[in-house]
């Protein structure tokens, strides 16, 4: 009789160097934040190594001790739970380091046991006790390489498991396009850090001008990648120009040339797992996807703000920010955003439960300035204002917030009221301005009876036998367009 065997969650250390110029604060919000991002992934976080250093270590990131600590706890073997899914307590954690090259309560290698580790890539996948190492940081193809020799296991830095999540999250062609175009070029460099490994080692080498068989192969290769981001830029330029027909559809079925500023959009913005999708559910009535995850929204979603105003109003929930975003993802996805930089109003979901919101906020208004989006009015938003203790936990933030926020919305999209006051803020911000007019609609020219409604909101109706007396309220320039197409009925004389 077969066994039966369940698969069990992939186990990952988190690891960091915590340099001197970075606050204990920051260094633990980052830290979180990458155990958030790994929880994205579905991965059990098993361990933490922490190394204090002035600067990181040019071969490997990590220093030596703090490796060969890593490499211990990664070969220990371990009695994970398969049913729960969760590590034995307490967890293997390291809070410092040596930076002279020694471990801490670590018993010395034997000269035998150091060489097996060097030659050895990888630890008994069956046996170890951690398959991922993530870096809370950016490193160097070869960094990582010389790493994933030393701990014996799968290195991930912070970008790639971004970009990770990123690729299993784009459902939309654009989305997985633009994703593959930041993939790629993450992995383009790492491909030559391993034409060096299969080059070196006492192999022999061959081929023209002395190359190894594994160096051509990585070149060709890296052509194959140069010729596949060429073709997802052409589809991508593609899906931009069916992107702006769509848009000017919209306008088109919005009223024409009644209105010389277009639709009244307003775009979600902010730091990922802020409560924008929870929003967007709310203000628009839509079943969008929302989940406690980062990055659970990777394609731009529009929907109309629920109840209807006058003018419409379209909503827009775009990709969250996060600290340290690939400047590649950025890049791929400037179709995607924007929605944000097109927009007339941008709404700046902030996590109001967050410890750590104001590094938030300043790395979503530096993604804005990127993308151009920085002059796009906005309103503050602080969401999950529930979530930050009991009503007087929360009643002395909203009173914190508004001092430092004076014209802030402090609320939580599961709250009706709530809820309401944003859509009577955004109703407010579009109505500024407006004018009122009176319009005659002969009967002959009833066509137009839908554009009128369609773009300005009527407040009286009156008849005779000549037609419809409209007053209406609407953009100056609206009504002049307006006022253009139908005829204004001359004051009978006395």
């Amino acid at each position: 009789m077969q066994k039966e065997t369940k698969e069990r969650p992939m186990r990952a250390v988190v690891a960091a160097v915590h340099l001197s110029s970075i606050s204990d604060i920051e260094f633990e919000s980052s830290l979180n934040e990458l155990r958030e991002l790994a929880k994205t992934l579905g991965y059990v976080v098993v361990g933490t190594f922490i190394q204090k250093r002035a600067n990181f270590d040019t071969a490997a990131y990590l220093g030596i001790g703090k490796r060969q600590e890593i490499r211990q706890f990664v070969e220990d073997g371990t009695d994970f739970d398969d049913v729960t899914g969760h590590p034995p307590d307490p967890f293997a954690t390291s809070d410092a380091a040596d930076q002279q090259g020694g471990t801490k309560n670590l018993p010395p290698k034997s000269g035998a046991a150091k060489a097996k580790a060097a030659a050895q890539l990888a630890a008994d996948p069956d046996t170890r006790r951690v398959d991922v190492i993530l870096i809370d940081h950016e490193v160097s193809p070869s960094q990582a390489r010389n790493l994933e020799i030393e701990v014996g296991c799968e290195v991930m830095d912070r970008t790639m498991v971004i970009l990770e999540i990123f690729h299993r999250h784009a459902s939309s062609r654009a989305a997985r396009a633009q994703v593959e175009i930041a993939r790629l070029g993450y992995m383009s460099p790492r491909l030559r850090e391993a034409a060096k490994l299969a080059g070196s080692g006492g192999r022999q080498r061959s081929g023209t001008g002395g190359r190894g068989a594994g160096e051509t192969h990585a070149a060709l290769d890296r052509q194959k990648i140069r010729n596949r981001i060429a073709e997802l830029e052409v589809e991508i330029a593609a899906m931009d120009a069916e992107r702006q027909t769509q848009r000017a559809r919209r306008q088109a079925n919005q009223g024409g040339q009644a209105g010389s500023q277009g639709l009244a959009r307003v775009a979600l913005v902010g730091y990922t797992n802020a409560g924008k999708s929870t929003l967007m559910r709310a203000l628009t009535g839509s079943e969008v996807l929302v989940a406690n995850k980062l990055f659970a929204t990777l394609d731009t979603t529009v929907r109309a703000l629920h109840p209807e105003t006058v003018p419409r109003v379209l909503v827009s929930d775009t990709v969250g920010f996060i600290k340290n975003l690939p400047h590649d993802l950025v890049a791929s996805f400037k179709s995607t955003l924007e929605e944000a930089a097109e927009s007339s109003l941008l709404l700046h979901v902030i996590d109001a439960s967050d410890p750590g919101f104001q590094r938030h906020l300043l790395v979503t208004d530096s993604v804005l300035a990127e993308i151009g989006a920085e002059a796009v009015p906005r309103i503050r938003v602080f969401n999950k204002i529930d979530m930050v203790g009991d009503a007087v936990a929360q009643a002395d933030r909203e009173v914190t917030l508004r001092a430092h926020y004076p014209d802030c919305i402090v609320m939580s999209a599961r709250r009706e009221n709530d809820v309401a006051k944003i859509h009577t803020a955004i109703c407010a911000f579009f109505q500024r301005g407006l004018v009122e007019a009176e319009l005659f609609l002969p009967w002959s020219a009833q066509q137009l009876r839908g554009k009128i409604f369609a773009n300005c909101e009527v407040l009286e109706e009156r008849a005779d036998n000549d037609g419809a007396f409209l007053r209406v309220r609407g953009e100056a320039t609206t009504i002049e367009s307006l006022q253009d197409q139908v005829v204004t009925k001359p004051t009978p004389a006395k």
